[in-house]
């Protein structure tokens, strides 16, 4: 079965806007079975869009579009793909209602223009939208005119802005395929994520104890992103769950705690369920990290029950004020010390009368490295009612790739001394 996903849009040829689209398109259909055989990305242009679209009809099976749905001036997929079909644009009411209702629950008032996304073309599926206005649609191309002998294809047209497609796609394009266009094979996938290892280190330790089940099927793959790394198993067709189990297995004995979460639970929201199964709270008190734990934490449902607060002390007079660290410690030491660090954690524990509590404190750059202390010298500690401990981390990067890696390594830190 062959798949082409067309994402339209100007912004994203001009860098103003990141095409997430084909990352996570991608990665849905193949965790469902399917493989993508080619991506393109093109500008708001009717020959462009019409051209694009005309050509991957002319050998795929399932043609997958992204954005121009909406009611301005630039969103013409919908239009260019009715004429390149000779489908009849009709409004449907029950759309249109939906796109009323959207604006009247709101209290505002529906623009004229916002009218057009209830055009319909002749035979499409509606598909329904319930977190913006633009509906998406499935054309089933039967027979497809681009085609040699007018073999069909399905073309599913989805809005562009992210928090409309993806749960469109999930909720009303993933039962569609699996009905309509059924994987060729039975898929098992398992993705496992790690943290404190590069990627070349972990596959240092697990790709030789796998090779056998790699030569009986098993698919291997690796994804690097910052402070963390997924390790993809996968098989297909019968023995597919017992071969991807297998592999399981022998990546958590070799990697143990690195191991971190199973598919795409990130590792605040791992240390969340942690912390709430085991009933502890949590407090933070973040130097260099600007806040950046506590918004990572607060970002997943539930985070409540479990961070009690959360101190940004960047001056060292906050950290003084706010957590009790001395004036000999700052001043004999300096802020980005093991000393600081332990009696960060320790105070902000004690004023919030936490289970356990994290701080960082450390030297972001570009600026303010030393050498003894270069830039990108961080210390994390981790105080809980029976010790303190902390530890020295070296994260040379750019400042925000700085502050992710260094609250990746705090939440890891505590992650590792939970209780199991």
């Amino acid at each position: 079965m062959r798949i082409e996903l067309i994402n339209t849009g100007s912004e994203l040829l001009l860098g103003r806007v990141l095409n997430t689209h084909q990352q996570w398109l991608c990665r849905q259909l193949a965790d469902l079975g399917y493989e993508v055989s080619r991506q393109t990305c093109i500008a708001d242009d009717a020959r462009q869009i019409q051209a694009a679209v005309s050509e991957s009809l002319s050998r795929a099976d399932l043609v997958i579009t992204t954005g121009g749905l909406g009611p301005t001036s630039d969103d013409l997929t919908r239009d260019l793909i009715a004429q390149l079909l000779g489908r009849e644009l009709t409004l449907d009411p029950e759309t249109l209602g939906r796109i009323e209702q959207f604006f009247a629950q709101r209290h505002r008032t529906m623009p004229a223009s916002a009218k057009v996304q209830a055009l319909i073309p002749a035979g499409a599926r509606v598909l329904r939208n319930d977190n913006g206005t633009a509906p998406g649609l499935a054309i089933e191309a039967r027979p497809n005119p681009f085609r040699a002998e007018g073999r069909p294809s399905w073309l599913i047209l989805l809005p562009g802005p992210p928090r409309e497609l993806r749960p469109m796609f999930a909720e009303s394009v993933v039962p569609l395929l699996t009905r309509e266009l059924p994987p060729p094979e039975r898929l098992v996938c398992l993705i496992l994520k790690t943290s404190g290892l590069g990627e070349s280190l972990v596959e240092e330790k697990i790709a030789g104890p796998l090779q056998k089940l790699v030569e009986s099927g098993l698919e291997l793959g690796y994804c690097a992103r910052i402070g963390e790394v997924d390790v993809r198993l996968a098989a297909r067709g019968g023995g597919a769950e017992s071969t991807v189990h297998q592999a399981e297995d022998i990546v958590r004995r070799l990697l143990g705690p690195l191991v971190f979460a199973v598919g795409d639970e990130s590792m605040e929201a791992t240390l969340v369920r942690m912390l709430t199964e085991r009933a502890k709270t949590l407090a933070l008190a973040e130097s260099c990290t600007g806040g950046m734990i506590a918004h990572r934490l607060t970002n997943v449902p539930g985070a409540s029950a479990v961070l009690k607060c959360g101190l940004v002390t960047y001056s060292n007079e906050a950290k003084r004020d706010f957590l009790g660290v001395s004036v000999a410690a700052l001043e004999e030491h300096g802020a980005v010390s093991d000393v600081v660090a332990r009696q960060m954690a320790q105070g902000a524990r004690q004023m919030c009368r936490a289970d356990y509590a994290l701080s960082v404190t450390g030297i972001a750059g570009p600026g303010g490295g030393s050498e003894a202390k270069p830039v990108g010298t961080v210390y994390v500690a981790l105080a809980d009612e029976k010790a303190t401990v902390v530890e020295r981390y070296f994260n040379p990067f750019d400042r925000e790739t700085f502050k992710w890696v260094t609250s990746q390594q705090a939440l890891d830190l505590l992650r590792r001394a939970l209780p199991a």
